[in-house]
């Protein structure tokens, strides 16, 4: 995945370099990535980065016209018109210029260059005038930064492996975070799953000066927090405007522009409010190997209702006959974050690209504008666990935010970073991601929602009749707006919800105590034509068919039945009672497959072998 690594210490300048080089080599695991390096010897300040060959980052180092100022920069970064006259016309370019923009920038703000920026981000500023160093990153903690400090030595990185390939010594697993990881499929807070190896938090901008590191947050969400709720009409007024407002910066791009379309809100905002350029971007939606879900028929209607060129992209034979692959490269990439259950992301996404590099999605309007979470203890079986690692794990039905936390900050600073990086790491790693619904203009906003429209989707389908009433005739998959009028509107929204919880229920299964009647319903969905109406994804039923043979290998390995998290009685037991249908464990074998892949490829074959056929990293010297 692109992202920058850094050391930043006064050891020998010759050894620090050499380490930096082999960060970069260790986050090199596609061949369509630059990479390149730079230090300052003098401030004890050692960069590395790697980045999508046709990517903004990828024409960096950025440095001012005096080149004492450097910049080292990772993801997106957009500020809006009207932030000062510093933006010089050139807010949204891409390219070299921009990056040099972005030092400019710095220059005339000082340190109030951090809370002006806007969008998925981290960086390394070496500022030679001051003698200053500023590691930082975006306000959600989106764009991670794993680092590990000693008594004189911070290391830091995008990617946790490129930590552990320098480090061995933080090779094991964290306790904690791997309880968490058990109890809600992802760790919380700044733990990771690795002994000694930290996240930077959102926000933040830390500031190395002679061997000293001064840590400091530049903003908080409370600041969100205290905006007064608006009125009705004036939210969706408001909504509207900075919509229409923000969203061309996100089409702006020196690559073909894929957009990731589907059937629901999200995107379809995007559409109704698309302006029309010269180079008109291409559609596209993730599906099964067979079939069409709502996702791809409608899809399918408002691309062409726009004059878009559209493409389904499907899984194919060979993702099932090299399944072990996916599982490996999927779970290397995301540093373990996204396991089994997310192997297909990097598959479709790496189809994708080869439509557009840039991959403008609708990912997280649901949960910043209307609240949708998924974000809940997974209820793994206590039987899984050894029993004297079991006791360690806190079982707990709870949620994970708190119940007097904002809900916005739930979904932005919890739930996106947390329980949802995974997916974006994986995507990331062959795109260029964008998605409107985390500008700051956006969620800053969404924290002034009426009461009265907490959950509600009418502002989002206010904003299509209004711009694109030829997009209003289209209904979502919830069954929200279309042709028809009166009774038939609740009875379709009725009908879509209650599809969606019934495809839900046939793709991940009945609780144990009903896992018996799974046949009878999975006939019943059948029949009803609900299966795959919704979703394209089946592990359930792959783990029982195609993927038996690959199930049953992983969990009576002996290197598996001898970690020392499994009960090794109830692994064998649990294949076979899922393969056979009789009861369901499709989170259970990926919690265990999933750490499996972790332990092998992260921790124990450390460091993995690097292309040969990929580029040798840029070196600048300061």
């Amino acid at each position: 995945m692109p992202g920058i690594v850094g050391i930043i210490s006064y050891r020998p300048s010759a050894e620090c370099q050499d380490l930096v080089k082999s960060m970069v080599a260790s986050m090199k695991h596609e061949p369509i990535y630059a990479s390149g390096t730079y230090a300052a010897p003098e401030m004890g300040v050692y960069g590395g980065w790697v980045a999508h060959e046709s990517s903004f980052a990828a024409r960096q180092v950025f440095f001012n016209e005096r080149k004492d100022i450097a910049l080292l920069f990772s993801g997106e970064c957009f500020v809006d018109p009207g932030t000062g006259a510093e933006l010089k016309g050139k807010g949204h370019e891409l390219g070299e210029a921009a990056g040099s923009w972005l030092v400019h920038f710095y220059e005339e703000q000082g340190d109030r260059f951090f809370e002006k920026l806007n969008g998925l981000f981290s960086g390394l500023l070496i500022d030679k005038r001051r003698n200053r160093a500023f590691l930082f990153n975006d306000r959600y903690g989106v764009e991670r930064i794993y680092f590990c400090e000693t008594k004189d030595t911070t290391y830091f990185a995008s990617e946790a492996k490129a930590l552990l390939r320098i480090l061995p010594e933080l090779r094991a697993f964290d306790g904690e975070g791997v309880a968490q990881f058990f109890t809600y499929g992802c760790t919380l807070e700044w733990r990771t799953l690795f002994r000694g190896v930290q996240l930077l938090p959102g926000g933040s901008a830390w500031s190395f000066k002679g061997g000293d590191c001064h840590k400091r947050k530049y903003f908080s969400p409370k600041t969100w927090e205290a905006q007064p709720a608006l009125s009705v009409e004036s939210f969706e007024s408001e909504f509207q405007e900075i919509f229409k407002r923000i969203l061309p910066r996100y089409f702006e791009s020196g690559s073909k522009i894929g957009i990731s379309l589907t059937g629901g809100l999200d995107t379809r905002m995007i559409m109704a409010c698309r302006r029309k350029a010269a180079e008109q971007p291409i559609c596209y939606t993730f599906s099964g190997e067979n079939g069409q879900t709502l996702d791809d028929r409608l899809a399918a209607r408002v691309a062409k209702v726009c004059g878009l060129d559209y493409r389904l992209l499907r899984l194919g034979n060979d993702f099932f006959t090299d399944f072990t692959s996916h599982v490996d490269r999927t779970v290397y990439a995301t540093d373990g974050c996204f396991g089994v259950l997310g192997a297909h992301e990097i598959y479709l996404n790496r189809q994708a690209r080869q439509l557009a590099p840039v991959r403008l999605t609708g990912n997280y309007g649901s949960e910043v504008l209307r609240g949708v979470s998924t974000f809940k203890p997974l209820g793994l079986s206590p039987d899984l666990f050894n029993p004297e690692f079991g006791p360690s794990l806190p079982f707990s039905t709870r949620s994970v935010a708190s119940d007097n936390e904002h809900p916005v900050t739930s979904a932005a600073f919890r739930e996106v970073p947390w329980n949802l990086f995974g997916s974006l790491a994986a995507g990331r790693s062959q795109v260029t991601f964008r998605t409107p619904y985390l500008d700051n203009k956006i969620v800053a906003l969404a924290y002034q929602l009426p009461g009265t429209l907490d959950a509600s989707p009418l502002p989002a389908v206010k904003l299509v009749k209004d711009n694109a009433p030829f997009l209003y005739t289209i209904p979502t998959d919830m069954g929200e707006m279309g042709k028809t009028h009166g009774i038939a509107c609740p009875l379709r929204r009725f009908y879509s919800k209650v599809t969606f919880k019934l495809d839900c229920l046939n793709n991940e299964g009945f609780s144990q105590w009903l896992s018996p009647f799974d046949p009878l319903f999975q006939g019943l969905a059948s029949s009803l034509n609900i299966v795959g109406l919704h979703k394209y994804l089946h592990y359930r039923s792959w783990f029982r068919r195609e993927l038996a043979g690959y199930v049953e290998d992983v969990l009576t390995d002996t290197r598996t039945q001898q970690s020392p998290f499994w009960n090794p009685d109830f692994l064998e037991k649990m294949a076979k009672e899922h393969i056979r249908g009789r009861k369901n464990y499709v989170r259970e074998i990926n919690a265990v497959l999933t750490v499996e892949a972790i332990d092998r490829l992260l921790l124990s074959e450390m460091p993995r072998e690097v292309s040969a056929d990929r580029q040798e990293p840029i070196e600048v010297v300061a």
